[in-house]
């Protein structure tokens, strides 16, 4: 596939252009599965009363909703190269909807658990996404789309904390009891993913030039088809194990910062849980323009120093998120934690985007072996940290029970909310300091002359 059939611009009305309603399609179909991915987070009041959750079996699921999401994103990506992007995300979609639906089902905390894995693997639409978006765009436009698309997408991490609770209080309003609305809440979510990918197969192609399918057939193949070592390339490759790091240190973040802002700043300055709850969402309504600002710089530093400054814009944005996240984790005033938390959300987003605007350039014959394989490393970092997090918070816990040994209920669970908040406080502290590790061993990331050449 020639470069000069892709889009150099992001024209985002112009819907005549192919790459550009691809660009739609792809960014709408990710931001639905992530609406159904963190679907059942607004409802988890009602679950675990619902169903009996202890603590554990809460902090399992949420590590359990991004665990499956590793293996379905190292698994796509090798797919993508092989079979195109409009195969695999139709089937991703169709397929991903049952266990959405599933979890309206439930009736045992197992149950729960179970789906909460198998849900986490519509968690891979991001790969395709990127996929999609860097075989359509051209190199100088590439980083800016894959950012956009990508955080477009994320917003329904975020937007199911106001569209969830409408959905339910429509169901509500058709007779369905308040405590059993978060069930029909997902069914719908599920059966909305399984109709996108309806929508996506018919409705997309592969690359500027048709589905891979055909252009086999005709004689023609995509210059970024697979080849048979595509995969085993991409492995051997240290450029794409150092973004693998990389994205675990800003996208993983980013999940594990999301799943745990809630407690931590009730707990730490008692907030409400609807100003909690609002706050994140704020947090990550940023993915309207935060990824897309990585993107452009990525793309913009490009443009003046070629790989190589794509590089060192990536390192800068990294080092910027880790140092916001260990700031806000040490300061008890509100205001001054708050601001800290804008810069961690601003930079944490941007780090991403300038991620996948690096990707597309390691190996242009496996981006999809490729952005499988980052992809993966911000669900590993998340249950790296989700687990750091709950061994902490834990050991806290039971230190606090036992300091309050004969004191009241109320007594008690002040102490656990508080030992708690210490806990995650340090965690986060600790982990800020990995992200800067992470952002300096960036740095090592090289491109040959001809990579630079093919670059431009």
């Amino acid at each position: 596939m020639s470069t000069s059939s892709k889009a150099t611009k992001l024209e985002l009305f112009n819907l005549k252009s192919k790459p550009i309603q691809t660009f739609w399609i792809t960014s709408i179909a990710f931001f639905m599965c992530f609406f159904a991915w963190f679907g059942i987070v607004p409802f988890m009041p009602y679950v675990v009363k619902d169903l009996g959750l202890t603590p554990d079996q809460k902090w399992n699921s949420i590590i359990l909703a991004v665990t499956g999401t590793v293996f379905a994103r190292l698994l796509i990506g090798k797919l993508c190269d092989k079979y195109g992007p409009r195969l695999c995300y139709t089937w991703l979609l169709t397929l991903g909807a049952l266990p959405v639906i599933a979890i309206g089902l439930v009736q045992t905390p197992a149950q729960f658990l179970i789906c909460r894995l198998f849900i986490g693997f519509i968690g891979a639409s991001f790969v395709i996404t990127q996929f999609h978006t860097s075989i359509m765009f051209a190199p100088n436009i590439v980083g800016t789309a894959n950012a956009t698309s990508a955080g477009w997408g994320n917003l329904g991490g975020g937007a199911n904390r106001l569209g969830m609770p409408l959905i339910a209080a429509g169901v509500i309003s058709f007779g369905v009891a308040e405590t059993e609305a978060w069930r029909y809440s997902m069914i719908i979510a599920g059966v909305i993913c399984f109709l996108m990918g309806i929508v996506y197969y018919f409705c997309t192609q592969d690359t500027p030039e048709g589905n891979f399918k055909d252009l086999k057939a005709s004689g023609q193949m995509p210059e970024l088809k697979k080849d048979e070592a595509g995969f085993g390339v991409a492995v051997k490759d240290y450029r794409v194990w150092i973004l693998f790091l990389v994205y675990a240190a800003c996208f993983g973040m980013e999940l594990t910062v999301y799943g745990t802002m809630d407690d931590y700043l009730q707990n730490t300055f008692q907030l409400e849980r609807v100003t909690a709850g609002n706050l994140v969402l704020s947090f990550a309504l940023m993915n309207i323009f935060a990824r897309t600002l990585g993107g452009f710089f990525g793309d913009k530093f490009g443009k003046l120093k070629g790989l190589r400054g794509r590089v060192i814009f990536l390192t800068v944005i990294l080092a910027i998120e880790g140092m916001m996240l260990m700031l806000f984790s040490g300061v008890d005033n509100f205001i001054v934690a708050f601001a800290f938390l804008i810069g961690f959300s601003l930079s944490v987003q941007m780090a991403e985007g300038a991620t996948f605007s690096v990707v597309p350039f390691i190996n242009k014959k496996a981006i999809g072996s490729i952005s499988g394989i980052v992809g993966a490393g911000g669900n590993v970092g998340a249950f790296l940290a989700a687990i750091l997090l709950k061994s902490k918070s834990a050991v806290a816990e039971k230190a606090a029970i036992i300091e309050t040994q004969g004191a009241s209920e109320a007594v008690v669970k002040a102490a656990q909310s508080a030992a708690s908040s210490d806990a995650v406080s340090s965690g986060y502290f600790v982990i800020g300091i990995l992200v800067v590790v992470a952002a300096l061993v960036s740095l090592t990331i090289k491109f040959s002359k001809e990579d630079e050449l093919l670059s431009a």
